[in-house]
């Protein structure tokens, strides 16, 4: 991927919410493909090296003598860091967008993982997960900009590609952790700085890209605003809410997964660690494939549907999880992580169609509501393990989903002008 052939090539930025697009990369109508893979490769690299972290808890757990509250105390600076910051990153780029900010947010990324591999004591630890969760907040609300710009009318599957990138991260670094990081030791980190270094290299390029288009956009007479989605400003408000609502239970719930699963694996069947990583595999693949079916299905069939079978859908399966034995308990994870995962892109391109204009501000308020709510379920799912057994933690979690009956109370959106 070559930066001029970036700069010349993908679609124009049309007026957020309108369904038209610019010439592909292809040179027809439709998504800029190009841009969009490399922002999926980008954010795989991303959420790889943010992987590592919870990877490596085991490891971490028995080098500093850490206790299950600690461990989430860590996860809780990360994601609570970046859940911060992402939306008022969003909110001043919808007023200066920054195209270059992509590789700068994967750059704090680096620095962190250099502090991980090097930590001597627990303070280093929350230090770095710090610089880690403030890459993130600069990455994905401009990322998040740049596939709607790149989308070519096809937002669900835009959002879908982007995000599945993130999701395969996710599911790559505990398999990378248990190769790579438990045999040699926490300095064996140091081999990731490779990720976020072509993660850097390619999200130039998509900068430069996204620095041509908004020249030329800059360059064009400005279209005349659309009609907007015909709600009043209280309904927006209210379906907002819901929507978070949703983000809350889906987050609070996946933290139980990518926080504690191989604790609970270990602890129940007594399997290994390395066998707890590719278990852990195994969900966060489904993850990946869900979210790669709910945005092309969100574009044929509506949001709405998919948001209301996607949290709702998982409460049969959530229910059985805490009851059944080590096989069962491993497929039961498919069809969680396949329907849960469906969600995310539905909802934010159904937040972008009640806010159009505020592409930023979304990305950032739900990429960061979605972070914050992951690290505070990690921080109150350890006290609970803490203070009961790990078994408890997805007892409770399994009626988590029943969250999503709120989805009756959403609109259904008239497609955009």
């Amino acid at each position: 991927m070559s930066g001029p052939g970036i700069e010349v090539a993908g679609t124009l930025p049309a007026e957020e919410g309108s369904a038209k697009s610019g010439p592909s990369v292809a040179g027809g109508s439709g998504p800029a493909l190009a841009i969009l893979a490399g922002l999926s490769l980008s954010h795989l690299l991303n959420d790889l090296v943010q992987s590592l972290l919870p990877a490596i808890y085991p490891l971490l757990k028995v080098r500093f003598a850490l206790d299950f509250g600690q461990i989430g105390l860590i996860t809780f600076v990360f994601q609570v860091t970046a859940s911060i910051l992402q939306p008022l990153v969003g909110l001043y780029t919808d007023r200066r967008p920054l195209p270059f900010s992509l590789a700068g947010g994967m750059g704090m990324s680096l620095v962190g993982l250099i502090a991980l591999a090097a930590a001597p004591a627990y303070p280093a630890l929350l230090l770095a997960a710090g610089l880690i969760g403030l890459g993130s907040a600069v990455f994905h609300p401009e990322a998040s900009r740049v596939a709607r710009m790149a989308a070519g009318g096809r937002y669900g599957l835009a959002q879908s590609m982007f995000q599945v990138g993130g999701n395969a991260g996710t599911a790559l670094g505990p398999l990378l952790a248990a190769a790579l990081v438990v045999p040699r030791g926490q300095t064996s980190v140091a081999w990731f700085t490779l990720a976020a270094l072509g993660g850097i290299a390619v999200l130039a390029a998509v900068g430069r890209w996204y620095r041509t288009r908004l020249r030329v956009a800059a360059a064009r007479p400005r279209a005349a605003a659309g009609q907007g989605n015909g709600l009043t400003r209280l309904r927006v408000g209210t379906s907002i809410a819901v929507l978070l609502a949703l983000i809350f239970s889906k987050y609070f719930y996946m933290a139980s997964f990518s926080s504690y699963y191989t604790f609970y694996l270990i602890h129940r069947f007594g399997v290994s660690v390395v066998q707890s990583q590719l278990y852990l595999f195994v969900f966060l693949g489904s993850v990946a494939a869900g979210t790669i079916l709910g945005g092309p299905i969100g574009d044929r069939i509506g949001r709405k549907p998919v948001i209301w079978g996607s949290i709702l859908g998982v409460l049969p399966f959530a229910l059985a999880l805490p009851h059944v034995g080590l096989g069962w308990t491993v497929a039961l994870t498919v069809p969680i992580g396949l329907i849960l995962a469906s969600a995310m892109p539905a909802i934010l391109v159904y937040a972008q169609e009640l806010l159009p204009g505020r592409i930023g501000l979304v990305g950032g308020l739900f990429f960061g509501f979605a972070f914050g709510m992951g690290g505070l379920g990690a921080a109150v799912l350890g006290e609970v393990a803490d203070r009961t057994s790990i078994e408890c933690v997805y007892g409770l979690c399994a009626y988590l989903p029943m969250i999503g009956l709120l989805a009756v109370f959403l609109p259904r959106l008239r497609p955009a002008a």
